[in-house]
């Protein structure tokens, strides 16, 4: 009797975006959201902001080719302590594998690494997996905005403190 080995994810690799990631970038946008996309100019912007980190996530293809399956998006501002996640991108195959997490946990190491207390995000009121994630992950609520999405929907403000770097 042959014994299958267990499947094991695959190895996902999260670094910093570089301006060849842009086309694949633009694709995730248009592939991972309905509305609210960020525009080209606004990628590429944050690709070289010093105030600003786009991390990206990487998987191995069926073929052994490294391809651009996930993003996430930091945003600080001079004089704060608070870091703003302003976007977490998942391609549509990869999502419920655990990615979104993965790219929060480096959002969250990101903002520690550039002397950051607190980070923030807004996630859509409808967003149910993602709500899920952010609570499970210690972010608490603490603002509501109506009409916020191009939509009309509400966004859910959520914030948590994090731990220094050790």
């Amino acid at each position: 009797m042959t014994t299958l080995a267990p499947s094991r994810p695959p190895a996902i690799q999260i670094r910093a975006a570089t301006r060849d990631d842009l086309d694949a970038l633009v694709a995730l946008e248009d592939a991972a959201f309905a509305s609210d996309r960020a525009e080209r100019r606004a990628i590429r912007h944050a690709i070289g902001s010093p105030s600003m980190t786009l991390l990206v996530a990487l998987a191995e293809d069926d073929s052994g080719e490294l391809v651009l399956v996930g993003a996430a998006t930091l945003e600080r501002r001079k004089g704060s302590r608070r870091a703003r996640l302003s976007s977490i991108a998942v391609a549509p195959s990869r999502i419920g594998l655990g990615l979104g997490g993965r790219l929060l946990d480096a959002a969250e190491e990101d903002a520690r690494a550039h002397d950051c207390t607190h980070l923030r995000l807004e996630v859509r009121a409808d967003n149910a997996a993602g709500i899920r994630l952010y609570e499970r992950r210690g972010y608490h609520r603490f603002a509501i905005k109506p009409g916020y999405y191009e939509d009309g929907m509400e966004a859910w403000r959520y914030e948590k403190a994090l731990a220094e770097a050790g």
